[in-house]
């Protein structure tokens, strides 16, 4: 298992695969579960249709369009001034908190 370097929240952009050039916010991410290892869920990218049935959920049932897990490593978050993809890296600030960091710009992804 690798280190994730994306949190629920970021906006990220894919970069390979059918849905490449789409960006969406992070749902879910799915670490440690036997199918989806490393895999997060954007909204709006992988969408699949599924046939659902009626329930006390969804009384009318049919066809419901939904997200579906991709690799983490297909996907890379949006640095928030630039609006390009960038690689993340870490730095302490003064009062010793670890934050993440764009590398594209250098600025400070978390929310301080």
């Amino acid at each position: 298992m690798s280190r994730m370097r994306l949190k629920k929240g970021d906006r990220v952009r894919v970069i390979s695969g059918k849905d490449k050039g789409k960006e969406g916010k992070v749902l879910k991410i799915l670490r440690d579960s036997e199918k989806n290892r490393d895999k997060v869920l954007v909204e709006g990218v992988n969408v699949a249709s599924k046939h659902a049935k009626p329930s006390q959920k969804s009384p009318q049932g049919g066809i419901v369009k939904q997200e579906n897990p991709i690799y983490a490593s297909k996907v890379m978050l949006v640095c928030p001034t630039s609006g390009k993809p960038t690689r993340v890296g870490h730095a302490f600030l003064e009062d010793g908190r670890k934050v993440r960091v764009a590398k594209v710009s250098g600025e400070i992804v978390d929310q301080v």
